[in-house]
Formats: structure tokens, sequence, C-alpha cells
């Protein structure tokens, strides 16, 4: 199983090693869409130029209404300057000063001719920044999901140039949770922070600009309102980030202890610990939901209290610019716009406050995806490999030395010599190093001193790919995907033929079972193969290894889990496998090893006993003990030993 309940319940991360450095490396995956990411930028400067532009215009079309009310209130005849001088004369000079600022056209009223060409202008002002906005968000989504066909491709990639060691150390649910949740997340972070980012930053210049323009006094207010938020939002971001990062910590952890519980859910019901197993879940889940509570409530404090510093920045604009207007220094239009002016400008502020929001969860999920990437890889192959050409499975041990920890002894001094076509059979207690031994010929793991040859080769000086082409498995967990009977056995060989695959299930003695299936060879396995008995499934992976054809075969105690009728019929299935290839055999019914070529006896890393089964069981040694245990003794005449 992937992971105990003890690293499901281990302690959150609280922060991540270096967002920046996560973000600056993750940047460098974007250099094939510059050219593109150029073009984003075009687009959206052009876009919020044309959408900044659209309050002055509709500022002069307030102004074209205003001085058609007005001057529909000055009696036809009389001009502006005679009506000013008639305010005056009436003590109302701040009116006069109103109307001084204006260009009136006395009894003429509103001048719709003007204001319909405003507006129209407005109108397409607005459509091309919409169009040029959508164009800018559809080149956005192609670089965002190219770029993420990449990463996902090179996730893949580092995934098979992992070692074995890799794969037993980490829990599966959590390593699932990073190649698929995490890249999703950075997907989507990239696809609205970049365009929300440039486009924010852009619309902040375009503003500030534009509001300068109309009025450098109420420009200085709005912006000392921008330390305040940014500060607000750098406090606010700040305290989320631990929280983000926990919170994909522990979606991990969740789906790692879905996929442990879900996998072995009938062990967990017949073992009753199916309350037990609701508790755990409801811990990780509860731990969970407290991480991703706290960052999404912290990280969305930031909306309202920018929010609230906006509308201070409003309340003052509308003050000091009602004033201006009537001390006739501001036209009602130009105020109009640089209240619509102060919206955008708090508006993208928010945006970029949201931006680092969304940041926070992306970059934790960067630094989830790197550390995948970051991980220690194999050791690379020989650069001028040597080739195993037809091999004939001759093996040899020189001397092995290896142990998983460095302070832990496992396997020393470990020599053997393997003739083609032997049948070797290892057995031995549990932590013997049976199954270390078998990882590694096949180079999952490599020796720390001596050597491993095939057919005279150091399979050091061997690609990994060519040395394990050697070999075929057929392990105690029958392995099957999701798919047909035909697809199972194929995956065995390059392109087999309908009749390989028919051939190989005749050797194995699978096509007795799967003619009576429905749908025979086109049959399609359920997930984990669950509508197949576990001696069928069994005999698949058989038929599997008979279609690779491999110089050498690995048994590792196949018929561990069936009836004694399937055991048979596996049992001749393998003979078969074995006549002609060199055969490994990790036995614990050591019934099924009798006829083996040599058997060997190993304990703490060791061979301490070989031979043939008759000359063991005459030396009365480890062997002999370990064979009495299984057939002399009655079961409580072993618990009494």
């Amino acid at each position: 199983m992937a992971a105990g309940p003890g690293m499901a319940l281990a302690p959150a991360a609280q922060k991540a090693s270096d967002f920046k450095a996560a973000i600056r490396r993750f940047a460098t995956r974007l250099h094939p869409e510059g050219k593109l990411i150029a073009a984003v930028f075009m687009l959206g400067s052009v876009s919020v130029f044309l959408a900044v532009l659209g309050p002055k215009l509709l500022g002069n079309a307030t102004n074209v209404i205003f001085a058609g009310v007005i001057s529909s209130r000055i009696p036809s005849g009389m001009t502006q300057e005679q009506a000013i001088e008639a305010m005056r004369a009436a003590g109302d000079d701040r009116q006069a000063e109103m109307v001084g600022a204006m260009t009136l056209n006395p009894g003429s009223g509103v001048d719709f001719g003007a204001l319909a060409r405003i507006i129209s202008l407005v109108a397409v002002v607005y459509f091309v920044s919409a169009v040029l906005s959508w164009a800018q968000n559809a080149l956005m989504a192609g670089v965002t999901q190219r770029t993420m066909y990449r990463l996902r491709e090179e996730v893949d990639h580092k995934l098979g140039r992992l070692p074995l060691k890799y794969y037993d150390s980490t829990p599966r649910g959590d390593l699932l949770s990073r190649v698929t949740n995490d890249i999703d997340n950075i997907a989507t972070t990239l696809q609205q922070t970049l365009t929300q980012l440039v486009t924010s930053i852009l619309t902040v210049i375009g503003v500030l600009a534009m509001m300068v323009w109309i009025s450098p006094l109420l420009a200085i207010i709005s912006v000392l309102t921008v330390p305040l938020s940014l500060v607000v939002a750098m406090l606010i971001a700040k305290r989320s980030k631990p929280h983000f990062v926990a919170q994909w910590s522990w979606t991990g952890k969740v789906n790692s202890h879905v996929e442990e519980i879900f996998s072995g859910h009938e062990l967990v019901r017949v073992y009753g610990h199916r309350h037990q197993a609701i508790v755990d879940f409801d811990a990780v889940n509860e731990r969970m939901y407290e991480s991703s509570f706290r960052a999404q409530f912290i990280s969305g404090l930031i909306q309202p209290a920018l929010t609230f510093v906006s509308n201070l920045n409003y309340v003052a604009i509308a003050v000091f610019g009602g004033l201006r207007v009537a001390s006739g220094t501001m036209s009602l239009g130009d105020v109009q716009a640089f209240i619509q002016y102060s919206r955008q400008f708090s508006m993208p502020i928010m945006q970029i406050a949201g931006v680092a929001n969304l940041l926070q969860s992306g970059a934790a999920s960067v630094e989830r995806v790197f550390e995948i990437l970051d991980a220690p890889e194999e050791s690379p192959d020989s650069a001028s490999p040597a080739r195993i050409i037809d091999p004939t499975g001759r093996i040899r041990f020189e001397n092995i030395r290896f142990r998983y920890l460095d302070d832990v002894p496992l396997i020393d001094d470990l020599s053997l010599d393997v003739e083609p076509g032997q049948t070797i059979a290892i057995v031995g207690p549990t932590g013997a190093g049976k199954t270390t031994l078998v990882n590694l010929l096949m180079r999952f793991y490599e020796v720390q001193s001596g050597r491993i040859l095939i057919d005279g080769v150091d399979t050091r000086d061997v690609t990994r790919e060519d040395v394990r082409r050697c070999f075929g498995m057929v392990l105690q967990d029958a392995w099957l995907f999701e798919g047909t009977i035909f697809d199972n056995i194929a995956y065995g060989a390059q392109d087999p033929t309908r009749d390989d695959v028919e051939r190989a299930a005749r050797a194995s003695f699978a096509e007795h079972f799967i003619r009576t299936l429905p749908d025979g060879y086109q049959s399609r396995l359920t997930d984990l193969a669950e509508n197949l008995s576990s001696g069928e499934r069994q005999l698949l992976t058989i038929a599997r290894a008979f279609l690779a054809d491999p110089a050498v075969l690995i048994l590792d105690e196949a018929t561990s889990s069936v009836d004694t009728r399937t055991e048979v019929l596996i049992q001749r299935a393998m003979a078969e496998l074995r006549r002609g290839r060199t055969s490994f055999v990790i036995a614990h019914r050591l019934s099924t090893i009798r006829a083996a070529d040599v058997i060997l006896v190993m304990d703490k890393g060791s061979i301490i006993e070989q031979g043939t089964h008759e000359k063991l069981m005459g030396r009365k040694g480890f062997y002999y003990d370990l064979h009495e245990s299984q057939f002399a003794q009655s079961p409580d005449e072993i618990i009494a030993g």
C-alpha cells in the first residue's frame, strides 16, 4: 500500500522553500512561447489604451449634455458673456465661474448630433477593446496549454528515469496528486494571472496618466491610496502563503489515503477496520479543510480590504471634484471621467492583489512539481553501451555488496554462477534479500560493489532497457490494466499478431477460460481486473511472458493465492514457460521448487546453502528446518517451537 495512517497524519508543511526561485524557474518554460507572449502584451496594451480612452470620451458626452442644458436656460439672443455678467451682478460668482469654463450656445439646447458622434465613437472604442481582449485571452489559452503539455511530458519522462527507490519511498496518492492536481492548478494560475497581470499593470499606468492629465491634484489624492492598498494586500498574502502550501500538501495526503483504502477495501472490511478507516479519513480531511479554509479565508480578505480603501478614495475625489466644478476649474465631464478612472485605478490594484493570491497557490504547486523534476535520477547509461545479442541466460554474480541503508547490512560478498536453462530457486525468511537479488539483477537498484554479468557482459555497461529486455516477470500480484484481454497479453511484445497472442494463451493454458467469455479475446477487463479470478489473472500474466519470449524468467510465488486446481494449471504453464530458459523462482512454498536445478538458501543477505532439494535435505541444515516447518510439524508444534 502507498502509505499508512501514520504517514497520512504527518504534520503539514508550513512554508515553501523559495517561492521566487520557483516562479523564476517556471518562467523559463515560457521561452518557446516568447513571440506569442509578446503578441499578448501588444494586444493587451492596445486593448487597455482604448479602454482607458473611453471614460474621457464619455466625459466629453457629459459636457455636451450639461452645456446643452445650461444653454437652454439662457434666453436666445443673450451671449455667454452677458449671461456671466448677469450672474455676477446677482451675486452668484461661483455659478458664473462654472459657466465661464464652459462653451455655450444660448437658447440652442443639447447638440444631439455631436452627442451621437461621441457615443458612436465610444461604442467603437469599447468594441475594439473587447475584441482585442478576447484575442489576447485566446492566445494566452494556447500558450498555457502548450506549456502544460510540455510540463506534463517532462514530468512523465522524469518518472521514467526515477529509480525504484523513489517509488518505494513516495506515497502513490501524493505522487498522483502532484502529476494531476498540481499541474492543473499551475495551468489555472498561468491562464488567469499572466493576462490579468499584464492588463492590470497597463491599466494602472494608463489610468494614472489620464488622471494626471485631467487633474494633478485629484491624481495625487488617488495615488496616496496605492501604498496603503499594496501594504494591505502584501500583509494578507504573506499570511495566506503557508496555508496554501499546507492545502496542497494535505490534498496529496487525502489522495494517498483514499487510494490506499480503496485498493485494499476488502481487507479493510474483513478485519473490521472500516470504522477506523473512516476515522483516519476524517482526520486527514479535517486537516485539509482547516488549511484550505484558512488559505481561502485569509486570501479572501484582500478584496473587501481594498474595496474599503477604494471607497475612501472615491469619497475624497467626489468632494474635491465637486468643489473644483463649482469653482469653474474643472468641467463636470472631467469629474465624471475622473471618478470612473478612480474606479479603474483601484480595480486593477485589487486584481493585482488577487493575482498575488493566485500566485501563492500556483507557486506552491510549482514547487511540488519541481520536487519531482529535481529528484535524483538513475545513474546514466554508458555513452557507448555494450550489447547483449541473442542472450542465452548465462548469469554471474561476482562479490556483490548492497545495502539500502549504509548502517544496515543486507547483501555482502555474494557470488553465484548460473548456467543457461537452469532453474534457480531462492528461498529464505522475510528480509533475507530474495527480492533484492532480483532487483539488482534487473538494475532496479545498482550494486555498490562487485558486478553482475549476463553472457559475460557487465550489466552496468549495457543500457537498462537492453538489460531488462532479457527478462520476463510473473509476480505474485498479477498486474493487468483496464482494456481487452488481447491488449493485456499483447503488452509483452511489440505489435504481435493475433496468432502470436492466441499461441501464447494456449501455451499458458489461459485459452480455455478466454473462450468461455462472451467477447473472447476482446472481453474488457474492469479496473484491477476484478471480473476475473486470481488464477485467471495469473494465467494472463504468464501468457504475456510467453509472448515476450525472454531469455531469463523471474517468478515470484505466482501460485500463492489460487486454488489447487488452478495451481496445477499455473504450475504446468510455468513449467512450459521455463523450458529452455534460465529461471529465478522466489518461493515460499517449498513444494513448488523441489525440481529446481539449484536451490539458493538466503539469510541476512548471504547465500548460506545451495544445492538440489535432495542434497539440502540430506544436510539437515537451514533448508531442512524450513522444509520440516512446512510439512513435518503440526500447527501446534510450529507455534510451540
